[in-house]
């Protein structure tokens, strides 16, 4: 099997995996959903990632958002975790890193989670 943290990082190129409910998951498309679901299972990687989602400029300075309750090592060990998962893009302007979410990010966890309509019989 691939890379799933490499799969999960392209998920712009291609949509990775259908909605649950649709089909039984493949174990390439498991090992992808799961890098996203692990990446916001921590507490700090989900309201950080929610913070940048939700920041009214669609992208945020860390400096905005690095108010989680742990020091700034350890924020920063959180943003390259969602990061690598492909939930984040981040871009350095000076001595300041921002990020937004990756744009089809949001769009693949809805399909994942979204029931399927089946058309009564």
């Amino acid at each position: 099997m691939s890379n799933p943290r490499v799969k999960a990082a392209t998920l712009a190129a291609e949509p990775c995996c259908p909605a649950l409910t649709e089909r039984e998951l493949t174990a390439d498309e498991a090992e992808i959903a799961a890098v996203m679901f692990k990446a916001l299972g921590d507490p700090v990687r989900l309201r950080l990632f929610s913070k940048v989602a939700s920041h009214p400029e669609e992208e945020a300075c860390v400096c905005d958002i690095a108010d989680v309750g742990v020091s700034q090592p350890t924020v920063s060990h959180h943003l390259k975790k969602l990061r690598e998962a492909g939930l984040l893009l981040a871009e350095r302007r000076g001595t300041w890193v921002y990020y937004r979410v990756e744009p089809s990010v949001l769009a693949v966890m809805g399909r994942l989670l979204s029931p399927v309509h089946v058309p009564a019989a």
